[in-house]
């Protein structure tokens, strides 16, 4: 059965550029730019899938975001 959209976590990495994590699929990649990190996730779920049928049309990326700040 074809999935019809992927959902990737995306995080700041504490060293500097981004992490993307897929929910519901073990495809994992990573990049200094948002830009780099879109066409890093399109490779990887190419190599993720066996055949281009498979692949699905949707990819949404949930960014998140930690900020902190004081209270006073």
């Amino acid at each position: 059965m074809k999935v019809k959209e992927i959902v990737f976590m995306v995080e700041e990495d504490p060293e500097g550029g981004y992490t993307a994590r897929a929910l519901g699929c073990s495809i994992f990649t990573d990049a200094e730019t948002i830009g780099e990190l879109k066409e890093n996730i399109k490779d990887a779920i190419k190599c993720h899938f066996d055949r281009d049928e498979e692949v699905p049309a949707i990819v949404r990326l949930h960014i998140v975001k930690e900020e902190i700040f004081a209270y006073a």
